[in-house]
C-alpha cells in the first residue's frame, strides 16, 4: 500500500473508497506552482457501468463534484471538462450514489495541463490496489516440441474495468521476475513491486507482463536456436496471450525484454519481427558471443523499433553493449527517441541489479513523455518549442 507522505505538499494522499472526502492536505499544488494562463483539461473516464453516477473530484477542491459534460454509453465513458491555472492537477473519479460518494481506489490520478488532447482514465472502485501474478500457464509448442511455461502479470483493476486493453511486455527468464522462491539464487527482479511504484507515481502506462520460463538458454537464446524460439513466441505464445487477455496487439504496444543472453534473443526478436515487437529491452546483453546482430544492424535496413540497451561496469558485457549502441547511432537511430543506452558503474551481472534499473526501460517504452512524443510523430504533429 502506498503511504501518504504529508511532508511534501505536492504528494497527494492515496484515497480509499469512502462515503466522504478526506480532509485536505495542509498545502496544495496551488501554493507552489502556477501558470500564466488558464488551461482547459478534457478527460474521458471509462467504466463499464454506472456512467450516470460518475463525478470528478480534484485537489483544487476535494469537496466539489465536477459533473460530466456528456455520456457515451457505446464508448463506455463520461467526458469531463474543467479549467486550471496550474501545470498539473491531481484528481479522483468517484461514484455519486444516494448513500454517498465512493472514491476510486489506488493513487490519485495526475493530469498535466501542458497537453491539449483529450485524456483517458480507467478507474476501479472495488478492486485491490495491487496487480495479480497468475498461476503458471502451460502451453504446448509444436515448433519447439516442448511445453512453454508462462507467468502473466495483470495490473490492478484488470477484471473490474473491462473497458481497457493494455500493452504487453514479453520478458525472458520468467522464473526470475516475480518470486524469490523461484528465482536464481533467491533473487528476483521484483517486477510486480516496480510496476506498483511506477503506477503510484503516475509515471507509466499500465501493462500486462508475460514472463516466459526458459528451457535450454544456451540453445534457444543464441544463433541459430533463437530462430525457432522466436517463431514459437510469434506464432504460438503471442496469439495465445492476445486471445485470452485484453491486449493492444500493434507493434508499438508490444515489447520484449531480457538480460544477458535473454537480451540477445530479445534484440533478435525485435530485429527479425519489427512488425510484431516495437519495443526491445536488452540489459547486460552478450552481443556477438553467438550471434551476428551487430553485423545486421550495420548492414541491413533500419527497423522501426525502439531499443533500450545497458550494462554494468567493469565486466557485465560493457564493451559489447556499448558497441551495439554505437552501431545503432551510426545507422541514424536517434539517442533518446529511437534508442537509449546507459552504463552503470560498479553494477554487476545479477538479477538484483537488473531489477533495480528496470524502471528505466519501462519509462522509455511507456512513460508519458516517450508516449506523447511518439504519438505526435505518428500524427505528423510538431511539438511546440
Amino acid at each position: 500500500m502506498l503511504a501518504d507522505r504529508r511532508d511534501s505538499p505536492y504528494n497527494r494522499a492515496v484515497l480509499k473508497p469512502k462515503a466522504q472526502s478526506p480532509p485536505p492536505d495542509e498545502s496544495t499544488a496551488a501554493d507552489l506552482y502556477k501558470l500564466h494562463e488558464v488551461r482547459e483539461i478534457r478527460l474521458r473516464v471509462h467504466y463499464p457501468t454506472e456512467l450516470e453516477h460518475l463525478v470528478l473530484r480534484t485537489d483544487e477542491d476535494w469537496e466539489k463534484d465536477i459533473l460530466p459534460d456528456s455520456i457515451d454509453r457505446t464508448g463506455c465513458f463520461a467526458e469531463f471538462a474543467f479549467t486550471t491555472t496550474h501545470p498539473f492537477v491531481y484528481l479522483k473519479p468517484c461514484l455519486r450514489r444516494p448513500s454517498g460518494v465512493v472514491w476510486s481506489v489506488g493513487p490519485n490520478g495526475l493530469v498535466l495541463a501542458t497537453r491539449d488532447d483529450i485524456r483517458a482514465a480507467y478507474p476501479t472502485f472495488h478492486s485491490s490496489e495491487e496487480g495479480t501474478v497468475l498461476d503458471v500457464i502451460t502451453l504446448d509448442s509444436k515448433i519447439l516440441s516442448r511445453e512453454h511455461r508462462l507467468r502473466v502479470y495483470l495490473p490492478a483493476g484488470y477484471d473490474e474495468n473491462t473497458c481497457r486493453s493494455l500493452p504487453v511486455m514479453y520478458m525472458q527468464d520468467g522464473i526470475n521476475l516475480f518470486f524469490p522462491e523461484e528465482a536464481f539464487m533467491g533473487n528476483d527482479w521484483g517486477v510486480q513491486e516496480k510496476l506498483a511504484l511506477l503506477n503510484g507515481m503516475n509515471a507509466v502506462q499500465q501493462m500486462i507482463i508475460v514472463g516466459i520460463y526458459s528451457a535450454d538458454r544456451m540453445k534457444e537464446y543464441t544463433s541459430p536456436g533463437y530462430e525457432a524460439y522466436g517463431r514459437s513466441l510469434v506464432e504460438e505464445i503471442k496469439p495465445y496471450i492476445d486471445s485470452h487477455f485484453r491486449t493492444l496487439t500493434m507493434a508499438r504496444a508490444t515489447g520484449v525484454m531480457g538480460s544477458s543472453l535473454g537480451g540477445v534473443v530479445s534484440f533478435y526478436l525485435g530485429w527479425q519481427w519489427p512488425h510484431v515487437f516495437g519495443n526491445v529491452g536488452c540489459l547486460s546483453s552478450t552481443f556477438t558471443y553467438q550471434d551476428n546482430l551487430v553485423d545486421r544492424v550495420l548492414h541491413e535496413e533500419r527497423r522501426d523499433v525502439r531499443f533500450y540497451i545497458d550494462s554494468g561496469w567493469p565486466g557485465d558485457n560493457y564493451e559489447v553493449g556499448l558497441a551495439m549502441a554505437v552501431a545503432l547511432a551510426e545507422r541514424g537511430y536517434r539517442y533518446g527517441h529511437d534508442f537509449l543506452y546507459f552504463a552503470f558503474p560498479n553494477a554487476s551481472h545479477s538479477e538484483r541489479d537488473w531489477g533495480q534499473r528496470l524502471h528505466l526501460p519501462f519509462q522509455f517504452f511507456a512513460g508519458r513523455p516517450a508516449v506523447i512524443s511518439r504519438l505526435n510523430e505518428s500524427s505528423g504533429t510538431t511539438p511546440a518549442p
